[in-house]
Formats: structure tokens, C-alpha cells, sequence
């Protein structure tokens, strides 16, 4: 029996196999890079809605503190606005009720320097630069002739709970 013809008929089936199972193994292989390809974005993209969540977090904060009614009210004296004087209303027929009258503007504190503080420090203790020691105070001016500026010892405001 001569063994010719039987051989030649398993290698076309041979070569089918390893070429199927190689296959297989490539896009086995494709699939699994395709995945881990997914699984990387996946964890930038949560990374970026981490420090976005933050970062909106940190601008409600903001946003927050500036609607205080402190912040509000210290804001408006610094843009010199007063309280309003007392109100009038409008009836439905048109009667007007209540008396309005205008607002006044509070009277403005004498600059007086404490007990606690001396009342001309001397020139090396100063660490805000101001003008010269000859030249004319303008308005608004402190006790040492700097203009008086946001109070140091003031209270940062707080938020309102959110």
C-alpha cells in the first residue's frame, strides 16, 4: 500500500487547523487589546469627572460666599450703598400705603486710634509703603496718612451650608 495518497489529503486539513487556531489566537488577542484600550479611557474619562466634580464643588463654594448676606451687605457699603428707609406699597386700587421716606446714610466713624495701638508707629515698623512723611493727607486717610484700607482683623466669610 503505498502511503502517498493519504498524506496528501491530511495536509490541506492540517494547515486549515493551524490556520484557524492561529486565527483564533490573533483575534483573541485583538479583542483583549481592544478591551484594555476601553478599560484606559474609561479610567481617564473617571479621572476627569473626578477633578471636574471638584473643581464645580470649589466654584459653587464661590459662589456661595458671595451670595452671604455679610459678603452681600459689605460689598454694597463698599460700593456706598445704605439701607433703605421704610417702605410704601401700592394697593391694588392705587392708594399708596405706609409714608416712604429716604434712605440716610449712616454717619462715618471718626478714625480714632486705640488704646491697644500706638498712635504713630515708627517709620521702620510700617510694612505698607504710603507717601512720604511731608506730603498732605487726602481724605479717607488713617492716622499715619495711609489710606485706610480693608480692615486686617475682619472675619472671612462663612458659607452657608451647601
Amino acid at each position: 500500500m503505498p502511503s502517498g495518497p493519504s498524506t496528501a489529503a491530511r495536509t490541506p486539513f492540517v494547515l486549515l487547523v493551524v490556520v484557524l487556531l492561529g486565527g483564533g489566537l490573533i483575534s483573541l488577542l485583538l479583542l483583549n487589546s481592544a478591551l484594555n484600550q476601553g478599560s484606559f479611557r474609561l479610567n481617564e474619562l473617571k479621572n476627569e469627572t473626578t477633578e471636574l466634580t471638584d473643581e464645580e464643588q470649589a466654584l459653587q463654594r464661590d459662589v456661595d460666599d458671595y451670595a452671604a448676606p455679610d459678603a452681600l451687605e459689605r460689598r454694597a457699603r463698599e460700593l456706598g450703598m445704605v439701607p433703605g428707609g421704610s417702605p410704601a406699597f401700592l394697593g391694588p386700587d392705587g392708594k399708596v400705603l405706609g409714608e416712604p421716606s429716604v434712605a440716610a446714610a449712616p454717619p462715618k466713624p471718626s478714625p480714632t486710634p486705640t488704646a491697644s495701638a500706638p498712635a504713630d508707629p515708627p517709620p521702620a515698623a510700617t510694612a505698607s509703603p504710603g507717601p512720604p512723611a511731608g506730603a498732605a493727607a487726602g481724605p479717607g486717610a488713617g492716622p499715619t496718612g495711609t489710606a485706610a484700607g480693608p480692615d486686617p482683623t475682619a472675619t472671612a466669610p462663612t458659607t452657608s451650608g451647601r
